[in-house]
């Protein structure tokens, strides 16, 4: 049973990348404790070189200790008794494993109305845009949805009934998350930071069963779609030109080169004068003729 959910609780409930202990503490740690797994270098190197190529993530020598909290919970689901004969699977690139290494070390830290200066700036971004067409945003990050539906919201609270024409793209590389983001139901405490209004409009509130879960109104979840995007694949689905995208605390786990490559495609499908919206740590260097500064961490495309 769902009721308009209404009520305040605490923190959020979020999954984020711990940093790991120096590569000799990890070593130590993953071969020596009784029923352990060993974890030697050679290992770690073969998981930072399929992870980069894959994924396009840098994995330093401090995340040793990480890699393998997170790994070895599935070569244990799988039987395997070693990295060595784990990793061996990725060898080949159709192997089914690629999705689940994949997932495993993808990060996932979100909540709804993270870094809210963003949602202000969308909703007059799409009120001035607002003329009768589709607008279409990209979410290239979606993790579990919190920020994909949080733009919807935005779209809502600035077009009103006019943000039907809003068309959302959410994306990730993370098959796992994507279902959860899809399904659209949290903990109560995912709300925490929302308004008493903002609660009652766009989220129902679980009972019986489904007590201690709030989900997200249908009206929201029909705005946004979600599919699977790697961002390092060497070719994308065929997008309608976007209006404003969203790639936040995405670009940090990207070396420069790379970051530099995805700019170069994410510019071509965006419509002139579109947002693109970054995480708080992440900057796009003047000069390089693609996005103006518009705000803070907020980019207009530009044509010259």
């Amino acid at each position: 049973m769902l009721t308009p959910a209404a009520t305040t609780h605490n923190s959020a409930r979020l999954s984020s990348l711990h940093p790991g202990s120096s590569p000799s503490s990890a070593s130590s740690r993953t071969e020596g404790d009784a029923g352990s797994i060993p974890f030697s270098k050679a290992d770690f190197d073969r998981v930072c070189k399929h992870i980069y190529q894959r994924a396009g993530i840098h994995l330093h020598a401090g995340k040793q200790s990480m890699v393998y909290n997170r790994l070895v919970r599935r070569l244990r689901t799988c039987g395997i008794g070693s990295f060595s004969d784990y990793l061996a699977q990725l060898d080949h690139a159709s192997s089914s494993e690629w999705e689940h290494f994949t997932n495993a070390l993808t990060t996932n830290l979100t909540s709804f109305f993270r870094e809210p200066h963003h949602f202000p700036v969308l909703g007059e971004h799409l009120k001035k845009l607002a003329a009768g067409r589709p607008l279409h945003i990209w979410c290239t990050a979606a993790s579990t949805g919190e920020e994909p539906y949080t733009i919807a919201i935005s779209a809502m609270e600035a077009l009103g009934r006019d943000a039907a024409s809003v068309r959302i793209i959410a994306s990730d590389i993370d098959t796992t998350v994507l279902r959860t983001a899809e399904a659209g139901e949290y903990p109560e405490q995912a709300i925490d930071s929302l308004s008493p209004d903002l609660m009652r409009k766009y989220f129902l509130r679980g009972a019986g069963g489904r007590a201690g879960f709030v989900k997200v109104r249908p009206e929201v979840r029909q705005l946004v779609s979600f599919r699977q995007v790697n961002l390092l694949a060497p070719t994308w689905p065929k997008f309608e030109p976007f209006d404003a995208l969203f790639c936040r605390n995405v670009m940090i786990y990207f070396d420069k080169p790379t970051q530099a490559r995805i700019l170069e495609r994410f510019a071509p499908l965006m419509r002139t004068g579109a947002l693109l919206f970054t995480g708080h740590s992440e900057h796009i260097p003047p000069g390089g003729g693609l996005f103006s500064l518009r705000g803070k961490t907020v980019y207009e495309r530009i044509v010259k």
